[in-house]
């Protein structure tokens, strides 16, 4: 064997090891706080196996495959920790018009889409921004005019209202006589009690269960573009947080077919009571191949803060009538989050209001003190966007992990604090005070709801401020975080986030080879800078998963 590798022209000495493949002359920042920086690194068996010098690693081992990354930096994947897979794969095969600024824009890429659907047949469209417009929703008169024939929906970007045509209403028997079902609103004419076209939270379920559904190709397609989108941003892992029973047989279908570019981490839909009772009686289940984990349930306690479903301890500042909405009662969430951890699952809950938040605290600290074995849980927080500031050091004791969005903040500096007011925007966002509490604290996208782009995720941390630079100085910025916690928000934390520290998140021997090749230095540029960086590559277990065009 040593000498086939000799004679396929590798490297190495006569007492050297096997490597598949070595990494030399580079700006390799491994995460590892024992050992920083390096220059060189090898691969075998999709783990990294020795780190150093590129002399020592051009002496010490075989090698049919050498990269030489000609001063550039490389350092460990990203693990996007929160995000929605299908949502984006479909946003690829709807109408997108996720950025369009206005109603009126909107139905003029609808009218411009009808041009390529037959009669009769649904259009399905996603992005228009559900929390920016939530103090004046469109109605859908002119949606009617462009598409009178054709049943019209267009999902909110923030997945917390939909926009529908008279034809959609039709189908779904949805009228003036209609009532609100729970958790949820039908909005209709104060005048004449005709539905506008805007249905909010639970409301949307009255006519999304007569979209017809992706076929299985479609859904395979769906989430095959999703991945691919990850890993051209260099995620080579990614959390799922929100997984169907036919999502998890797709994922299943796709590693079997060794298909999968990225890493998946399933969060069951804790709504689905089928598809996550099996879990509950028999536990997780760990992929060896750390390809596709189950081992997580989702739930969502409130809604959004941009449409005042997240629920609020007091009346939001600008809508004295509304406090926000209950999706799961504290007992509800006790009792579920009870089982879990008597079967070795981790909980992952969707709070952004203060009083959603304490819920989830009241519930989590219930079910602990039920379940004392429980000692490793890593029971999980989604968002966290307001807190009220005696809650705030509450998390880390219990071992709770805070899974936090900095696009969030930067997305939403230009309201919530007329949403909020002025004494409750002090635990908006706090990623500095969390921090400082001693709480696990990851950091993520909730793509496709915010940008994927984790450089981006990573400018605003560092700054909150938008991308052109507002407002001088960053949006209360002493809850800004430093470069080395973002940058393990994005790696180590996220893996502890996971379970899965002692195998991603760092370049050392034992971790698993994935790993991004950057274009720019990301320990010197300036936080401006992290908006114009680049993956150049991105490898999954050592093999090249993605190469950008040249």
């Amino acid at each position: 064997m040593i000498c086939l590798f000799l004679t396929a022209g590798c490297g190495g000495s006569s007492d050297a090891l096997l490597a598949d493949i070595i990494f030399v002359n580079g700006h390799i920042v491994t995460m590892d706080e024992n050992n920083p920086e390096v220059e060189a690194m090898a691969v075998r068996a999709g783990k990294i196996i020795a780190v150093g010098t590129t002399e020592e690693m051009e002496r010490s081992f075989f090698y049919p495959e050498l990269v030489d990354l000609k001063g550039k930096t490389l350092m460990p994947g990203i693990i996007e920790s929160h995000g929605h897979l299908l949502t984006l794969g479909e946003s690829f095969l709807k109408l997108n018009v996720m950025g369009v600024e206005t109603p009126d824009e909107v139905v003029e890429k609808v009218k411009e889409q009808l041009q390529n659907i037959p009669t009769g047949q649904w259009l399905i469209g996603w992005g228009w921004d559900d929390g920016a417009w939530a103090d004046n929703y469109p109605t859908n008169e002119k949606l009617n005019a462009v598409s009178p024939d054709n049943p019209t929906l267009l999902n909110g970007l923030h997945g917390f209202a939909l926009w529908a045509n008279d034809k959609a209403l039709e189908i779904a028997g949805i009228t003036k006589d209609t009532p609100n079902p729970p958790n949820g609103i039908i909005f209709k004419d104060v005048q004449t009690g005709r539905p506008t076209g805007i249905l909010k939270d639970q409301a949307q379920q009255l006519l999304t269960k007569y979209i017809p559904p992706l076929s299985r190709q479609q859904l395979e397609e769906a989430l095959r573009l999703a991945i691919d989108e990850c890993v051209r941003y260099g995620c080579t892992s990614v959390h799922e947080a929100k997984t169907s029973g036919e999502m998890v047989e797709v994922f299943k279908n796709l590693k079997k077919k060794d298909e999968l570019k990225s890493r998946i981490y399933v969060m069951l839909d804790g709504a689905d009571a089928e598809l996550i009772d099996p879990y509950l009686r028999k536990g997780p289940v760990i992929d060896p191949d750390h390809m596709l984990t189950i081992r997580c349930i989702k739930i969502f306690v409130d809604g959004a803060l941009g449409s005042r479903g997240a629920a609020m301890l007091k009346p939001y500042s600008d809508a004295p009538e509304e406090t926000g909405e209950i999706v799961t009662t504290e007992d509800e969430l006790y009792s579920l989050t009870k089982r879990a951890l008597q079967k070795g699952l981790q909980m992952a809950i969707h709070a952004i209001g203060d009083r959603g938040n304490r819920i989830t605290l009241n519930a989590f600290r219930r079910a602990l003190k039920e379940v004392p074995k429980a000692k490793d849980h890593r029971l999980r927080l989604e968002h966290a966007q307001v807190v009220a500031l005696e809650d705030i050091s509450q998390f880390a004791p219990l071992g709770v992990v805070l899974s936090m969005q900095p696009p969030h903040a930067t997305s939403d500096m230009g309201w919530a604090e007329t949403r909020v007011g002025p004494e409750r925007i002090k635990g908006a966002y706090a990623w500095r005070s969390f921090a400082d509490s001693g709480v696990h604290l990851t950091l993520n996208s909730d793509f496709p709801g915010e940008t994927l782009n984790p450089f981006y995720g990573m400018y605003a941390a560092l700054t909150r401020q938008s991308p052109e630079g507002e407002p001088a100085g960053g949006w209360y910025p002493e809850q800004c975080l430093t470069r080395e916690e973002v940058l393990r928000g994005y790696t180590v934390e996220a893996a502890y986030s996971g379970f899965e520290e002692g195998i991603k998140g760092q370049i050392k021997p034992g971790m698993l080879a994935d790993l991004i090749v950057l274009s720019d230095d990301i320990l010197m540029i300036s936080p401006r800078e992290f908006l114009s960086l680049e993956v150049e590559q991105t490898y999954l277990g050592g093999k090249l998963v993605y190469e950008k065009e040249k």
